[in-house]
């Protein structure tokens, strides 16, 4: 059968894929450095086909960006703003809680928070956030706040990872986001987000969480000045984190979108179609204990989100309804589509569409 996949550079790959052998690091790199792009689709589409069928998730959810004034200003970012800068915004509890309270009776599952590290807003702030999206959505998951803003949350309360945790899951905090994981490696970290906390203890933070019974996701940002090495061991790591908690849900890649941030001089050009569909399908080969492997629409497109379904991919995120970091950035896709638009691509696509909650709770099956 491996023939029928590979013949050549990819072969003996091919052949651990079908055994269901773990791959390496040098595997990494080599399929991130081959071009038969249709083999490297195909082994994740075996890999995804044992794992989840034909099926494919989107959940119904809500974005809500709180602030975008940002200690940090990473060279990365073009959505963060200095608070004395034209742009700058923050929303009081009462302009967030009206947005939680607008999205009753639509029938979201999820409510996805996440902002820049505003330097006066303290823990009182965010522990009465979750308290009145909570009041306001009862039923609805809450995934609020990458690990930096717990991390920062952490230091600026004076309290431990573990209690910080504890303070928000006591409010409210059902789950993390994948965000500000970046590429792990210290190179490019001082390039790109040298203010950012490392990729060691963005892993803690994650740990951390795990170990309190809370499930978190896992992302890259990838196609900037990484290289094929920095992926693979960035990917590596989270396996082997997974391998000792079992806490992410799910895994998210995320182009990098260069316009308006300060990498924008450096001639960076995107990504292609080809890199984002490479990227997703290696992560399904590589992240062998990872149940899902996510497409976020937002970054890549929808169109694209659609034929990843191919590479390896069996979840398209959800509706979101707003979302302002990539498109800061330059992204060029709506900021919503509509439950019957994802059931609609997934059914064109030759999959069985599933509405799940954040927990990949199953909530409807097409």
């Amino acid at each position: 059968m491996s023939g029928f996949f590979a013949s050549g550079e990819l072969e003996d790959i091919a052949e651990k894929v079908e055994a269901g052998e773990r791959l390496d690091f040098t595997d990494g790199v080599r399929l991130f450095a081959s071009g038969d792009l249709l083999t490297i689709g195909r082994l994740a589409d075996l890999v995804r086909r044992r794992k989840n069928k034909d099926r494919v998730y989107f959940i119904v959810n809500r974005h809500i960006n709180h602030t975008n004034i940002c200690l940090n200003r990473c060279p990365l970012c073009a959505f963060g703003r200095d608070k004395d800068s034209p742009g700058a915004y923050v929303l009081s509890l009462d302009e967030i809680e009206k947005r939680a309270y607008e999205s009753r009776g639509r029938g979201i599952s999820e409510i996805h928070i996440v902002g820049g590290l505003h330097q006066d807003l303290e823990m009182d702030y965010y522990l009465e956030m979750l308290r009145r999206v909570r009041r306001a959505l009862p039923g609805v998951v809450i995934q609020a706040f990458t690990a930096v803003e717990v991390d920062h949350l952490a230091r600026t309360s004076g309290l431990s990872l573990e209690e910080t945790l504890k303070a928000l899951m006591e409010a409210g905090l059902d789950s993390l986001p994948g965000g500000g994981a970046e590429i792990f490696s210290p190179r490019v970290r001082e390039k790109i987000c040298p203010r950012k906390i490392s990729g060691e203890r963005w892993l803690q933070v994650h740990e951390t969480a795990h170990r309190l019974g809370m499930r978190t996701n896992a992302t890259m940002l990838y196609g900037h000045i990484e290289t094929m090495e920095e992926r693979v061991d960035h990917l590596l790591r989270l396996r082997a984190l997974q391998d000792r908690t079992g806490g992410f849900l799910a895994f998210i890649p995320l182009a990098f979108h260069p316009q308006n941030t300060a990498l924008e001089p450096l001639g960076l050009a995107g990504t292609t179609g080809y890199d984002d569909l490479k990227v997703l399908a290696v992560a399904r080969l590589l992240l062998d204990n990872f149940d899902h492997i996510k497409a976020f629409w937002i970054m890549i497109g929808p169109k694209l989100a659609q034929v990843s379904l191919s590479f390896g991919v069996d979840d398209l995120d959800g509706t979101v309804v707003e979302e302002k970091i990539a498109h800061d950035a330059g992204a060029q896709t709506g900021q919503h589509l509509a439950r019957e638009e994802l059931v609609n691509m997934i059914r064109a696509a030759g999959r069985r569409p599933v509405e799940r909650d954040t927990l990949y709770n199953v909530l409807w099956e097409g």
